[in-house]
């Protein structure tokens, strides 16, 4: 069990770590190339905040655990939303765009809505299963959301700015090189000690997906929102947390459906009904209060809710 649980830090930390690396390299050769900070930061600095969850995905759909699969990003996005936005908004109280209000907020939880119905063929089949054409839809919408963002980057000059350092091209090729190695490994070295543990433990492969690998590949959102919240940017704080969500159901869950068509436990429907009443929850206050801002008591209220919902979770295992 020492082991797996070691080994399972490692390919979190190679996860992490490779995904910046990668970003690192691809934004400077992405530079050199006279490639628009616009195109950078809509796919190679987008693609590293959710490649951890992308590359975990994509080895739990060809190693057919459709349970961590679906706990990845479903608990990856109950994560963000109630315990990342929440330490944020107790750092400092998150001023939020009205874009963000009346269009992003509504669009992730249409994404939570669309999910639910998709996988649970309500109308189509009595089978439970997201499928490739699922899959597609979910793709589809994601360059949908991708379209809306590129429109209102370019209403926006301030937010096309894409840091890039100077590399030489053997650093470049090198920096990618071993961020690509680094998810790959990582990936797999998660996906395979988290279902040995969910064995050694008798705990469900779904239990441990929603919780120690949801909470390990949103690492990256962790951080990025945090030193946010710190450095008193509120846009970024919260805009990187409903985009990463979006991100998680649209393109990740559609590109591991396509890769496999995944069987939908019901029972994760309990969680797409906290996703969903969190996301509300969010929209309704941004006009409690102050208009527009997600202050200290609501951020504890998604804090504490998230705990206690975890705590409840863990005691149904025991």
């Amino acid at each position: 069990m020492i082991l797996q649980v070691f080994l399972l830090l490692l390919g979190l930390i190679l996860l992490v770590k490779g995904a910046d690396w990668l970003v690192d390299g691809a934004s400077v050769l992405a530079k050199k190339k006279n490639v628009s900070d616009l195109a950078i930061g809509l796919t190679i600095v987008a693609f590293g905040t959710s490649a951890p969850e992308l590359v975990v995905n994509v080895v739990a759909a060809s190693g057919n655990y459709p349970d961590i699969v679906f706990g990845n990003v479903i608990g990856s996005n109950n994560f963000n939303l109630f315990i990342i936005l929440g330490i944020s908004g107790l750092i400092i109280p998150l001023s939020v765009q009205s874009s963000t209000v009346w269009k992003e907020i509504p669009f992730s939880l249409f994404a939570a809505i669309g999910l639910f119905f998709l996988a649970n063929n309500f109308f189509l089949s009595e089978t439970t299963v997201l499928s490739r054409w699922d899959g597609l839809i979910l793709l589809v919408c994601f360059a949908g959301f991708l379209y809306y963002v590129a429109t209102q980057l370019k209403s926006d000059p301030q937010a096309e700015q894409v840091e890039a350092k100077d590399y030489s091209n053997p650093k470049i090729w090198m920096l990618i090189l071993v961020g690509l190695a680094g998810l790959v490994g990582g990936g797999k070295l998660v996906v395979d000690n988290a279902v040995s543990m969910a064995q050694s433990l008798g705990v469900s492969e779904k239990i441990i997906g929603l919780t120690i690998v949801a909470a390990g590949t949103s690492l990256p959102e962790l951080a990025t929102s945090v030193v946010a919240a710190m450095r008193k940017n509120a846009d970024i704080a919260i805009g990187n947390i409903v985009g990463s969500n979006i991100f998680n159901l649209f393109l990740i869950l559609g590109v591991s459906s396509v890769i496999r068509p995944l069987e939908f436990n019901v029972s994760f429907n309990t969680d797409l009904y906290i996703l969903g009443a969190g996301t509300v929850f969010l929209f309704f206050a941004m006009f409690t209060g102050k208009r527009h801002k997600l202050d200290r008591w609501e951020a504890l209220v998604l804090l504490s809710s998230y705990l206690l919902y975890t705590g409840y979770l863990v005691g149904l295992e025991s």
